[in-house]
């Protein structure tokens, strides 16, 4: 008989990594989940290859929650380079068009800027992962096919010009989800009557997690060959990634019940959402959802033992 594929491990919370570019988010996702000798990992909100910067990585029972993550606002850094168009929106792609970089200053640019401040609709580009009649708009992209998209309803929060040397421009994007900021660019240089690609994209924050937090993969790679235990301790806690819901501690019985999978009638809840659900001795037992007034249901039951 032939050996026992060796078990991974059960280990449960969230790495906040730093991709680097040059990789997918699933070649990270893999490297992270190897070092780890974790038997399940995701990821959330996926950088391109090209991008780099915080990539939250779910371990174990953190899985259950990531879909709470792709909902969250990001933050980025994106370089755009005016005057040349590409066919993907960055450096790696087959350039389209160029054109002079003339009239366009910093406080024009500023101005500009001040335009996209808000909700508006905003076009996917082919080069996305999207699906259109069951493929990857990227897939149909490199066959050289180009299909309607829709517009989709996004919000720019804040937008910051950190640096423009007259062809180049820098800028910090805080936006909700959905957002593609090659798309953001090419919309920019499109305003100022020019063409642009975005030459450098990293993203330093996503939902409750900062630029602070984030730990590159050689740092990992370091503590695993001097067999360090402080691997583990790295780790943010399941509910990390939840702190923007309300908290709420049960006693021993209500626990158990919930647990169970039984709605509880409660006194002194919110009229709606979620809630993240505490034992009494403030064990993260999951995700509750008001359903009517006064009565608390599980929704996404976390088991950490």
């Amino acid at each position: 008989m032939g050996s026992r594929k060796k078990k991974g491990r059960d280990i449960s919370g969230i790495l906040i990594l730093d991709k680097p570019a040059g990789i997918s988010s699933n070649q990270a996702l893999q490297r992270v989940k190897r070092l780890y000798q974790a038997n399940k990992a995701g990821h959330t909100g996926s950088l391109d290859v090209p991008a780099s910067g915080l990539l939250p990585i779910c371990l174990g029972e953190a899985t259950k929650v990531s879909g709470y993550l792709l909902d969250a606002d990001k933050t980025y850094i994106a370089r755009g380079q005016l005057g040349i168009a590409t066919d993907t929106g960055d450096a790696q792609g087959k350039i389209l068009k160029q054109q002079a970089v003339t009239g366009i200053d910093e406080g024009l640019l500023n101005q500009t800027l001040a335009q996209f401040l808000g909700k508006q609709e905003q076009i996917p580009p082919m080069f996305s992962a999207l699906k259109h009649n069951g493929k990857r708009l990227y897939e149909l992209a490199y066959q050289g096919i180009e299909v309607k998209r829709e517009p989709r309803t996004i919000s720019i929060h804040e937008i910051e010009l950190l640096d423009f040397n007259g062809e180049q421009f820098e800028i910090s994007v805080s936006c909700s989800k959905g957002t593609y900021i090659r798309t953001l660019i090419q919309d920019i240089a499109a305003a100022l009557d020019n063409c642009a690609h975005v030459t450098m994209l990293r993203r330093i924050s996503s939902g409750p997690f900062s630029e602070s937090q984030m730990l590159g993969l050689p740092e990992l790679e370091r503590l695993v060959e001097q067999e360090s235990n402080s691997l583990d301790e790295l780790l943010l806690p399941v509910d990390a990634a939840l702190r923007h819901f309300p908290d709420i501690s049960l006693s021993e019985d209500n626990a158990l019940s919930i647990c169970q999978g039984r709605t509880l009638d409660m006194s002194g809840l919110p009229a709606a959402g979620c809630m993240r659900i505490y034992d009494q001795s403030d064990k993260f037992i999951g995700i509750g959802e008001i359903k009517n007034a006064g009565q608390l249901s599980p929704k996404r039951l976390i088991n950490m033992e």
